[in-house]
């Protein structure tokens, strides 16, 4: 979507509200297409006492496999994002404040990078998952293996007492 940033920037107390779609089933993720249905975009650009902020939030599902159990799951997010729009930078390593050269801004570009760099590195169907067992490769959240536990070698002797008793 494309914001025409140029009325904005020149009339203090202007706003723009926007509310789209950005379809990602395209976009593959650790080998899953994790969205299935467009992530929903809405937000507002304004400038407030000549500083310009773009302010919006993102809900989508994504569907793929928990990373412990590798059990199907389907999560709902919400994120929101805000911005400091300028037209020029003194310091250009400043990381808080965005650049904008055209003042025809595209978000779905914006909104895609945050996206991605929000998302958690580890989905999983809930934190209390218990994975799967190492040795059988049961799903642990169904119930204990049948699995019998290593010892480790350096404890042996320890357990052999154990054991006698």
């Amino acid at each position: 979507m494309f914001i025409e940033l140029e009325p904005i920037f020149n009339n203090i107390g202007e706003q723009k509200t926007f509310d789209f779609n950005i379809d990602l089933s395209e976009e593959e993720l650790d080998g899953v297409f994790p969205f299935k249905t467009p992530v929903m975009v809405a937000g507002v650009v304004r400038n407030s006492s000549g500083i310009v902020t773009l302010e919006y939030s993102v809900n989508f599902r994504y569907e793929s496999f928990c990373d412990r159990c590798a059990e199907e799951i389907a999560k709902d997010f919400t994120f929101d994002f805000e911005h400091t729009l300028v037209l020029s930078l003194n310091n250009e390593e400043n990381d808080d404040l965005m650049l904008i050269e055209d003042l025809h801004f595209e978000l779905d570009p914006l909104a895609i990078e945050d996206i991605f760099l929000s998302l958690p590195t580890k989905i999983l169907c809930s934190e209390a998952c218990a994975g799967l067992c190492t040795k059988c490769g049961k799903n642990l959240n169904h119930g204990p293996c049948d699995c019998k536990k290593e010892v480790d070698p350096r404890l042996a002797i320890l357990q052999q007492l154990l054991d006698n008793e």
